[in-house]
């Protein structure tokens, strides 16, 4: 199983070692590979020194999140595309749109996600997208980037945790995207998410746990971590209706397509 999604190497979470232990626990549990993304430049030494420490489990993704822009933020994401072409970077992200709190850098968000679309596509990188009440830009800047050639051939809209309809929408606008489908799915209260996975379709989903946050029942309130994905894989498999053997062989298929770069 592959993890598209995991912030493990966060010290403020997983401190004093548990970064590796953590890994560990993965790999115990039969996940064998884990994407770490960035969210902006403190997070690039811990999140590499892990992958270092386990270049055949890990690969890296490096981007400047919508909630991290501010005022400084070229300087910044100068600093993070300096990271771009090192060993195990398989992917700008996680980067994106987000209005869900704070919305004093809203113009800034719009230039940095426009920049590091076409970064990605430059640097022929996978993009890893971050959507939260932003549907509308998030597709405006994309076709923009695709009208003008720039659009990155490989693309996910990460925790997708939408509407049918916003699924149905994303589909018709980038046929060939995926979705990561992580813990919430895996909630009580979660039905639409699930009634958006059954739209969605085996063909076009990647696993995630989004780790520390948003853990999957049966861990749902603990801190999340990559070892939880067959929980998520057993979900999607329920949802629709497939044997989970072949939702991992899927899933695992269409990581690897999502992100050609990894090992």
């Amino acid at each position: 199983m592959i993890d598209t999604h995991s912030h493990i190497y966060l010290t403020e979470d997983f401190p004093e070692g548990e970064s590796s232990l953590a890994v560990e626990r993965a790999v115990e549990a039969s996940v064998q590979h884990i994407i770490l993304p960035g969210v902006n430049a403190q997070t690039l030494a811990p999140m590499f020194e892990l992958h270092d420490k386990y270049p055949a489990n890990t690969s890296v993704a490096v981007g400047l999140h919508p909630s991290d822009v501010g005022a400084d933020w070229e300087s910044e994401l100068d600093e993070i595309l300096a990271f771009a072409d090192r060993p195990g970077v398989v992917a700008i992200g996680e980067v994106g749109l987000d209005y869900h709190e704070d919305v004093t850098f809203r113009e800034q968000q719009l230039q940095a996600f426009r920049k590091q679309i076409r970064e990605a596509h430059a640097r022929n990188l996978s993009l890893i997208i971050h959507q939260r009440e932003a549907l509308a830009d998030t597709i405006a800047l994309l076709k923009e980037a695709e009208a003008e050639g720039v659009m990155p051939e490989h693309m996910v809209f990460h925790c997708f945790t939408g509407t049918p309809a916003e699924a149905a929408q994303l589909i018709e606008a980038f046929p060939g995207a995926m979705f990561g489908i992580g813990g919430v799915a895996t909630f009580k209260n979660a039905a639409s998410v699930r009634e958006a996975v059954r739209l969605i379709g085996i063909d076009r989903i990647v696993l995630e746990t989004d780790a520390p946050w948003l853990a999957p029942v049966p861990r749902r309130g603990k801190r999340n971590e990559s070892a939880y994905i067959p929980h998520i894989a057993t979900s999607v498999a329920d949802t629709l209706g497939l044997q989970l053997s072949d939702v991992i062989t899927a899933t695992d298929a269409n990581a690897r397509r999502l992100f050609p770069g990894m090992k």
